[in-house]
């Protein structure tokens, strides 16, 4: 078999906030950690009361394939992606597919090591796309824990802001949080994690896109030294 995956270098630690708890949180933990597979915690995100739930037409669960290497996630769906019930479909979701693509990356591939998996902080599109609140965020946290738990990627890339400061619980805003590795604490133990920028916000700034590609190379140079990593003699 081969050996466990390598750490991916991390960078200077993010200040880490304290995350505040709440009734409403706890439930949400209480129904995430119940959730044995990815479909009985999808069934358990259909329970949250949350006035979300009235505004948007379908909820978005994820996308891709479960147990590939990477896993993306990104902030909210947006309109395209409430029309169709998947995460990452429209502009900013091509423009993602496409640089995934340049790095040997489809989730579609039937390949499991050139798939990826994909899904979003919110399972629910924000009315007028406004961005998510905090306590949005906070609600949705154990959910999204859960789910990286389920899924179980090598190495995960935050898409934006709210995804990196929520889940690193960082102070520091994504221009100082991305181009270098972290680590998140997840119930399989820590995972290798690469904040970069979201998508949408290289369509309104296309001069950012040399740091994402940037980001991206360094994620496939992680991911290249994993499968290089020699057999372990067990």
């Amino acid at each position: 078999p081969a050996a466990p995956a390598r750490p991916a270098r991390a960078g200077r630690s993010a200040t880490v906030l304290p995350m505040p708890a709440t009734p409403a949180t706890a439930s949400a933990a209480s129904l995430a950690a119940g959730a044995g597979t990815l479909e009985a915690l999808q069934e358990a995100m259909r329970q949250v009361d949350t006035p979300l739930r009235e505004t948007a037409t379908n909820m978005v669960f994820a996308d891709g394939r479960p147990g590939a290497p990477v896993m993306f996630v990104g902030e909210a769906p947006g309109a395209d992606e409430d029309r169709q019930g998947k995460p990452f479909v429209g502009l900013s979701g091509q423009l993602l597919d496409r640089m995934l693509a340049s790095i040997g990356l489809d989730r579609k591939a039937e390949e499991p090591e050139k798939s990826f998996y994909i899904s979003n902080i919110l399972p629910w599109r924000p009315p007028g796309n406004r961005n998510p609140t905090d306590a949005e965020v906070m609600l949705f946290l154990p959910f999204v824990m859960r789910h990286i738990a389920l899924a179980r990627p090598r190495r995960l890339v935050l898409l934006g802001g709210v995804s990196a400061k929520s889940l690193l619980r960082a102070k520091e805003g994504i221009t100082r949080l991305r181009g270098r590795w972290h680590s998140l604490e997840t119930e399989a133990g820590p995972i290798p994690v690469l904040p970069t920028w979201h998508p949408a916000y290289l369509l309104r700034t296309p001069s950012a896109k040399r740091d994402a590609w940037a980001d991206l190379l360094l994620l496939r140079r992680s991911l290249d030294s994993d499968n290089n990593a020699p057999a372990s003699d067990s």
